[in-house]
């Protein structure tokens, strides 16, 4: 398969609204957290707008996700940046698939905490959230890297699509 120059317009559209659902669920988390808690202590709650677009919110996280991978599979993506060590390259393929992982694992395990009354798996929705907030993280700072200290463009790939 021949690698694209840049990404579709649908993956760039998935990808911006992935990133703005993963703030949008790290804004709401508190909510959905201490309804959690009281569940937990045998509490009745009312079902509230926070607790709602938390769920929805991470339903359309995880079909996104897979929706990406499929057209990653079936479209592929651009080749690596020329001028890229492969250290860096295998860094930033790393990050990639470990933010599609926990792209789907997160909202999974939030999932069987919240329907499903696991315990353990919310304790791992917290954990896997945090990690999933630091590749974020991780993930933005070498875009910015590529985009004001390397100044090769990678940045364009990702706005403007094919």
């Amino acid at each position: 398969m021949t690698k694209p120059q840049v990404y579709s317009r649908l993956q760039i559209a998935l990808h911006w609204a992935v990133a703005a659902l993963i703030v949008m669920q790290v804004l709401l988390s508190d909510g959905i957290k201490d309804a959690y808690r009281e569940i937990l202590r045998g509490a009745a709650i009312s079902p509230n707008f926070l607790i709602a677009a938390h769920v929805i919110g991470g339903v359309l996280v995880l079909i996104f996700a897979l929706w990406r991978l499929i057209l990653r599979a079936r479209r592929g993506v651009p080749a690596p940046m020329a001028g890229q060590s492969k250290g860096q390259i295998l860094a930033a393929e790393a990050v990639h698939y470990a933010l599609y992982a926990l792209l789907i694992v997160v909202p999974l395990s939030g999932m069987a905490a919240w329907f499903g009354g696991i315990e353990a798996a919310g304790d791992a929705h917290e954990a896997l959230k945090t990690l999933l907030v630091l590749l974020v993280l991780a993930h933005v700072a070498a875009a910015l890297y590529h985009q004001f200290i390397r100044k090769d463009g990678l940045l364009k790939r990702m706005w403007r699509g094919a």
